[in-house]
């Protein structure tokens, strides 16, 4: 079969590799529909190094059961699927509390650390298929299917940035950043009640499918005279909570500058740092709380996919452009260029 693999920064190819195959009686292999680029994957387009590559690619995907391992109860043929970007069992006692990306069985892993697997491909061999695949209940060429795909990923990690920021309807918000996951920030902090929302990001397309989504205010500054902009709309006090969906140092130093005395900032952008401020002056002066991490998203599925199914929520509007896999390459250098926002890819 066909794959995406990534050499270093810049070198994205698709080759020829191994057709997946069942390992254990847990697995299911699954022939995909639908995937996608994803934000986080033009961190290492940017700087992974030639001697850590090549690296299988891709965490987002849609497709259809082809084969079950013998210890596989609730998938058979034919079933389609969405896949969480982290592989868990559903069971452990970490997943029971709706933290499946700490799932503490040993075959629990995400997307990216799988050498020989990834949902830029063909097919893919699914590791512990009961508890991390989901059925969807439409057909594999139904509108739906960009929306749903969404829940692989970017949905649910939007979500999480508000739930753990405590979003509600008396909380005023600030989302730092305009990429997918900025917007999927916007569209949760909207479904949980926030009736103030300020979006941070530059780019007028993706800002305005932003307001679309639910945001009151564009500020497109960044810095000090951005962080400025986010306090004059909020009497000079800053939001109760700021949802950042970045990763770089500066998107957390600007968090940190619209967050008010007594608020959270969710993080959600993988970081690109280990050391960041947390100190005084930054966080513990005015008791300001640092919440976020990787999303469970399989946690969320079954609470976000009927606000989809009925058309409440239309989040497959951040893929504005698709390819089939010999255009993958390109899609990274047009995300990387933001020409695009999110690709999405259909094998």
């Amino acid at each position: 079969m066909r794959a995406t693999l990534m050499y270093g920064a810049g070198d994205v190819r698709i080759e020829n590799v191994p057709d997946p195959s069942l390992k254990h009686p847990t697995d299911a292999l699954v022939r995909i529909t639908a995937s996608c680029v994803c934000g986080s994957d033009l961190h290492p387009y940017s700087s992974m190094k030639p001697e850590d590559g090549p690296a299988r690619m891709g965490h987002e995907f849609i497709g259809i059961v082809e084969e079950t391992g013998s210890e596989v109860t609730t998938l058979r043929r034919g079933d389609l699927v969405v896949a969480p970007f982290a592989i868990s069992d559903n069971t452990c006692l970490f997943c029971r509390e709706g933290l499946h990306t700490s799932c503490a069985h040993p075959q629990a892993n995400f997307w990216d650390g799988e050498a020989e697997e990834g949902g830029q491909a063909e097919a893919v061999r699914v590791p512990l298929a009961d508890g991390t695949l989901v059925k969807l209940p439409v057909a594999p060429d139904s509108t739906l299917i960009p929306s749903l795909l969404t829940l692989s990923d970017v949905l649910g990690t939007g979500h999480h940035a508000a739930v753990m920021g405590g979003v509600n309807a008396r909380t005023s918000v600030t989302v730092i950043g305009d990429g997918a996951v900025g917007l999927m920030a916007v569209l949760a902090a909207k479904r949980l009640g926030a009736e103030q929302i300020v979006l941070m990001g530059r780019h007028t397309s993706r800002t305005d499918l932003g307001r679309s989504f639910g945001a009151t205010d564009v500020i497109a500054t960044r810095g000090e005279e951005g962080i400025e902009a986010v306090r004059a709309l909020t009497n000079g006090h800053g939001t109760h909570v700021t949802l950042e969906a970045v990763g770089h140092m500066p998107a957390y130093q600007q968090a940190i500058g619209v967050t008010r005395p007594g608020g959270i900032i969710s993080r959600v952008g993988v970081p690109q740092y280990e050391e960041a401020p947390i100190g005084f002056s930054s966080l513990f002066r005015h008791n300001i709380r640092l919440a976020g991490g990787p999303a469970p998203v399989r946690a969320y599925i079954e609470e976000l996919m009927p606000d989809i199914l009925d058309g409440t929520l239309t989040p497959g509007r951040v893929f504005d452009a698709t390819t089939d896999l010999d255009g993958v390459p390109a899609a990274y250098q047009s995300m990387a260029d933001r020409e695009t926002l999110k690709a999405l890819v259909t094998p």
